[in-house]
């Protein structure tokens, strides 16, 4: 291990093997911080925390800190971040509440661009990008290979599909989709994600099937209960398609439009 005579680290704290902690740097209480991971100058992982193998963490970043919810009343909760992840300047991830999930999860190989905040209760998968600026409220989550633009917000209880991108400044107060483009004030749907869905090798079939499924929710006059069942018997069953649909069947707070 590196670890720079200025850090402070409480005796509670584990570090794997390999890890890097740099100048000025506070660990502090039941931090687990995993194989290889390098934490950079001035950042506070503050407790109760678990940080994976291979993670990068820059200057000035805030981990564990408490939720920023008036009902949070002290109760012992986590934040559990998962390997190869790379967070950038000044981004705020916070405990969670003992309230829905009780914890505050990130999956393996996000990028969490500066200036990010994931509040409390969120639920991140993995292969994430949140680009600068964006700020999560509580109880969020976000679904595998999502990509937020720069400077959104996004409401809490909120849900991100996966494979979706939403558009830079956008504020997000309803479900976005698996697959889709959102952008906008509020955010509102553009068609699919072709460009990363062909990115990611999906098929030309499953990518069709997409399309018909996109145009028979919403792009037709069709109540939202006769779009689901056309597109479930007129639209081949892939697992892509059963997923759109389940994400839309449910959703909480209504879908994007």
């Amino acid at each position: 291990m590196k670890i720079h005579p200025t850090a402070v680290i409480s005796p509670d704290a584990e570090l794997g093997e390999g890890v890097e902690i740099g100048p000025y740097s506070v660990i502090g209480p039941d931090v687990h911080i995993g194989a290889g991971t390098i934490i950079g100058p001035h950042v506070v992982v503050e407790r109760d925390t678990d940080i994976g193998e291979s993670c990068r963490l820059f200057q000035f970043c805030s981990i564990g800190g408490d939720p920023q919810d008036l009902k949070f009343k002290g109760e012992k909760t986590r934040v559990i971040i998962g390997s190869h992840n790379t967070i950038r300047e000044c981004v705020t991830v916070n405990r969670a509440t003992a309230a829905d999930i009780g914890v505050t999860v990130m999956g393996d190989h996000n990028l969490v661009q500066a200036y990010c905040h994931v509040a409390h209760n969120c639920k991140l998968g993995s292969h994430i990008v949140l680009t600068n600026a964006v700020n999560l409220a509580g109880h969020i989550h976000v679904e595998d290979h999502a990509i937020i633009g720069g400077m959104t917000g996004v409401h809490q209880f909120t849900r991100i599909g996966a494979h979706c991108i939403v558009g830079g400044c956008s504020a997000v107060t309803r479900d976005v989709p698996p697959f889709v483009m959102a952008s906008g004030n509020h955010a509102r749907l553009f068609g699919l994600n072709l460009v990363g869905l062909k990115r990611r090798g999906f098929k030309e079939e499953t990518i069709q099937a997409l399309k018909q499924a996109y145009r028979l929710v919403f792009r037709s006059s069709l109540l939202l209960g006769v779009a689901i069942e056309r597109v479930k018997s007129e639209v081949e069953d892939l697992p892509e398609v059963r997923q759109f649909l389940e994400f839309i069947q449910k959703s909480e707070r209504g879908i994007c439009r």
